[in-house]
């Protein structure tokens, strides 16, 4: 059988089949620690403390209690500190602080990107950043030493070893991305700002750590070329538009007989092209699934989807795609089609996650509900099921996890926008013996079918015989409301409840 990949720059972690630049056995014992002089150390990197407070899902219309988080940021040429944007999620208050004094200064999310990780934070202060020796971005190679920058409470900077022993496309975080890493062997020690860290090399920047796994001493981080596309995006005078992708899969072309049938000799590699994304950059551009890629641009692709890369070596056409290229560009795709070549002209986009049905990240902006006598509708988005907890892959409902990841598939010409859903019910007179009740998808209100939370309003505006019926996905099937009684008595569920409004839309 073989295994999808997607040939965009935000695959799927499920689908993604990482490829290998190469790797390198551990050389050195990477467990010495010490200062980094020389290195600009302090002078190069200050904390970014974060007050975070992301709203509650269960309970959309409150939010969580807040936390802090302390990261070490690196200070970038233009008076900004590159973090990672899991740091800056759901700020209700941002700060900087120099190592040394203690001097802290407000600060500013100016750039965000929650798919790469990364953001960039201004101080409020022009000055403050000024005695500070910005930092170079550098890629370094495998094999190389490189060095984790952390703080010590007293401000010393910790300088531990790392090597770097892989170069590969995988899963990011946030949503369904995958872009280029770097995996690296280190003995990382937790310290208090040690939410994310910069990754050095000779003191110029190469990465900012994502995460470390402290049972087998290895670690990834966001690497220099995704750093370097980020920032020159976030400079663009249109906007900052994210990774570009181009919504196609492919699948390895190593089976003879497929290669014969498709009308490739052995000599040549080429991937094929398993499926395709209406409405995607390759559909526009004419791309069919059954085609095979032979070359993007003047790259020439293998039977396993890899290219040659100048630095890196062989590396997933994901990283191609994603840092080699941005938003809008023109990039002509030589396909085989039927045994014949042809170049089809692709326009590299990135798509509004919020477009998708089933939304993959909903951060820094309310989650929208209403409340009905009690019954509490929002609509299903990946913020809901990670409610859940780390391991929200398994104890989400099954169902919600079926439709969030198969919903390209499963909601194929659907006219739906969104998934609405009974989230759960609070006990009050107008919903006694629906208690029990929660994670449903409603299909209709009043017979008016739900493209969106956005349509509940004007449905119920339409009672049916004085009462409100509610369709469901599955048991009980319908829910009946009386109308007169659910107006009557909601004063009294805002004030037992505590609800800032019954309805945020």
């Amino acid at each position: 059988m073989i295994s999808r990949l997607i040939l965009c720059a935000f695959l799927s972690a499920s689908l993604a089949a990482p490829c290998l630049a190469k790797e390198l056995p551990p050389k050195k014992n990477h467990a010495d620690h010490a200062t980094a002089p020389g290195l600009n150390g302090p002078s190069s990197v200050v904390r970014v403390n974060v007050t975070n407070q992301p709203y509650d899902f269960l309970r959309p219309w409150s939010k969580r209690p807040p936390f802090q988080r302390r990261a070490v940021g690196a200070v970038l040429p233009g008076s900004r500190v590159l973090t990672t944007a899991e740091q800056v999620a759901n700020a209700t208050y941002l700060e900087l602080e120099k190592p040394d004094s203690g001097e802290k200064c407000p600060a500013t999310v100016e750039v965000v990107d929650y798919e790469c990780n990364l953001a960039l934070v201004k101080a409020s202060d022009p000055e403050f950043l000024k005695p500070f020796k910005p930092l170079a971005l550098s890629e370094p190679g495998v094999g190389d030493d490189l060095a984790i920058w952390q703080l010590e409470n007293n401000g010393t900077l910790l300088n531990t070893r790392a090597l770097l022993t892989t170069v590969e496309v995988g899963a990011y975080p946030i949503g369904d991305t995958s872009l280029m890493l770097y995996r690296l062997t280190s003995s990382l020690q937790q310290r208090d700002s040690g939410f994310t860290s910069p990754v050095v090399k000779n003191g110029a920047l190469v990465g900012m750590l994502l995460r470390f796994d402290s049972r087998s001493q290895t670690a990834d981080a966001i690497p220099a070329p995704v750093i370097r596309h980020f920032l020159k995006a976030a400079d663009s005078k249109t906007g900052y538009a994210g990774f570009p992708r181009t919504d196609m899969f492919n699948a390895a072309l190593r089976d003879p007989q497929l290669r014969r049938y498709v009308g490739l000799t052995n000599g040549h590699g080429g991937v094929y092209i398993s499926e395709v994304v209406p409405g995607g950059p390759a559909d526009k551009a004419g791309i069919r699934a059954g085609d095979v890629l032979l070359a993007i641009g003047t790259t020439s692709v293998d039977r396993d989807g890899n290219y040659i890369d100048a630095h890196y070596g062989k590396v997933s056409i994901t990283h191609l795609i994603s840092c080699e290229y941005y938003n809008g560009d023109k990039v002509p795709f030589k396909i085989l089609r039927q045994g014949k070549e042809m170049t089809c002209q692709v326009t590299l986009t990135h798509p509004d996650p919020s477009a998708s049905i089933i939304e993959p990240y909903t951060i820094d902006k309310a989650p929208r509900f209403y409340i009905l006598g009690g019954l509490v509708f929002q609509e299903l988005s990946r913020q809901f099921l990670k409610e859940w907890g780390p391991e929200w892959t398994q104890k989400a409902p099954e169902r919600f996890l079926y439709y969030d990841y198969y919903q390209r598939d499963v909601f194929k010409g659907d006219p739906r926008q969104r998934i609405v859903i009974l989230s759960n019910v609070l006990p009050t007179p107008c919903t006694v013996g629906y208690e029990e009740l929660n994670c449903l998808v409603v299909t209709s209100v009043n017979g008016v079918a739900l493209k969106s939370l956005a349509d509940i309003e004007a449905a119920l505006a339409r009672p049916m015989n004085g009462f409100h019926r509610i369709q469901l996905q599955g048991s009980p099937g319908e829910i009946v409301l009386d109308a007169a009684e659910v107006s009557a008595m909601e004063p009294a569920l805002i004030r037992n409840y505590n609800l800032p409004a019954i309805k945020r839309l």
